[in-house]
């Protein structure tokens, strides 16, 4: 049986007092690329990033896959 009270979940002492709470994530612009400008009509790119090779591929479908 539990013998904690449902309401002191709600208001009471089990609540996160309001300071303690993390600060709303507002959201960030994010830069956007089209993929047409990253392959110029190819169907595959390498990525170096932090010295490690990516492919970044255009499937059959027309969806991407990337590749270690």
């Amino acid at each position: 049986m539990n013998s904690h009270n449902p309401a002191n979940f709600r208001f009471g002492q089990y609540r996160t007092p309001q300071a303690e709470r993390p600060a709303p994530i507002r959201p960030v612009a994010v830069r956007t690329v089209t993929s047409e400008s990253l392959f110029h009509g190819d169907h595959e790119i390498s990525i170096d990033h932090r010295g490690a090779m990516y492919r970044l591929k255009i499937t059959r479908q027309g969806k991407l896959i990337l590749n270690k």
